[in-house]
């Protein structure tokens, strides 16, 4: 399950027009990631919640989902249910046999087999995958012993001695036993309740760390420096395969990935991002650290830097761009330092 509900607020007006998982990321619905990284870990068919612009995020998914060969089946929320509560809503698609969920807004090129066969071998009735706490992030804190039970999320939990804090990433393998510990109907939320049920009966919740990234790109300036980070080479790639945003992409001077179907009269300083129908007029410049999406247009003399620039957007002529999300007429502002 991909968890697809969420309102989005941190990023309007951007979430005005897109969901975020349906939200573009280098020139690809940002669902395309997650589907590659299920799709390697061996997931068959996908589920997904709805809420805010249930019909674009629905129509996204099956876009996505026919293209990458998975079944899929969509629950829609009038009233958001939480984590537990969304999970809940697709009992009938999950209750099978064990299932993963991730959330919708993340870029995790993970490979998530380990973290299957781990669960499975555990008999827990969930797994977290964890990463170590992120300096200076204010996180809640996943609490786990030395054997990897966790006891405590975000301070509920029974707790224990000895036990060291975890960044959770926003993915989880489940077993079906895991719906027996939900409210019958209402929103809840999986981790801060669903989850301390489990514990206080006596059962497992492990965790298991990953060494891997990962980003949030629920605000701007995440946004715009998970773009950075993918276009100067911090992110590895590989579990994306043929998915992977530069794939194909011819890598020209320094880091340049230009769309053969892009037309560049301008000048671009990699590292940077020019997707399919895209052009950069004569006379303007665009790099380093810009992307710029399918179909839209950089006037001449514009100049663009640490942005990133939506599919069919059009930067007037002479307009300077840096550090901001560009959308239509809007620009919002994206600062790097408030990462």
């Amino acid at each position: 399950m991909v968890l697809c509900a969420g309102l989005g607020t941190r990023l309007r007006p951007l979430t005005e027009r897109w969901p975020k998982p349906a939200m573009p990321f280098l020139g690809q619905p940002l669902l395309r990631y997650h589907l590659a990284v299920l799709k390697a870990a061996g997931v068959t068919a996908v589920g997904i919640n709805t809420h805010h612009l249930p019909d674009t995020m629905a129509a996204v998914a099956r876009a996505e989902c026919e293209r990458a060969g998975l079944p899929l089946h969509v629950v829609h929320e009038p009233v958001i249910q939480g984590t537990g509560g969304g999970i809940r809503g697709l009992r009938d698609f999950l209750s099978g046999e064990d299932f993963l969920v991730f959330n919708g807004d993340i870029l995790f090129p993970v490979d998530l087999r380990p973290v299957v066969a781990a669960h499975r071998a555990s008999g827990a009735v969930a797994t977290m995958v964890l990463l170590p706490m992120p300096e200076g992030e204010k996180y809640a804190a996943v609490e786990a012993d030395a054997g990897g039970q966790v006891r405590r999320i975000a301070g509920y939990g029974p707790g224990g001695e000895g036990l060291k804090p975890w960044h959770f990433t926003g993915v989880h393998v489940m077993s079906p036993s895991v719906f027996d510990f939900m409210t019958a109907e209402g929103p809840e939320d999986i981790n801060r309740e669903v989850y301390v049920r489990v514990m206080q009966a006596g059962l497992q919740v492990r965790g298991h760390a990953v060494d891997a990234y990962w980003s949030d790109l629920g605000m701007p300036s995440r946004y715009l420096a998970t773009v950075r980070d993918v276009l100067e080479g911090r992110v590895p790639l590989q579990a994306l395969g043929k998915d992977s945003p530069l794939a194909g992409l011819k890598d020209g001077a320094a880091g340049a990935w230009v769309h053969p179907e892009a037309r560049v009269a301008g000048t671009v300083r990699g590292p940077v991002y020019v997707g399919a129908g895209a052009v950069v007029e004569e006379g303007a410049t665009v790099g380093p650290g810009v992307s710029v999406g399918p179909g839209a247009r950089v006037g001449q003399g514009a100049r663009l830097e640490r942005c990133a620039v939506f599919e069919d957007t059009q930067v007037s002529p002479g307009e300077a761009l840096t550090e901001v999300l560009a959308w239509g007429p809007h620009r919002v502002p994206a600062p790097l330092s408030g990462r």
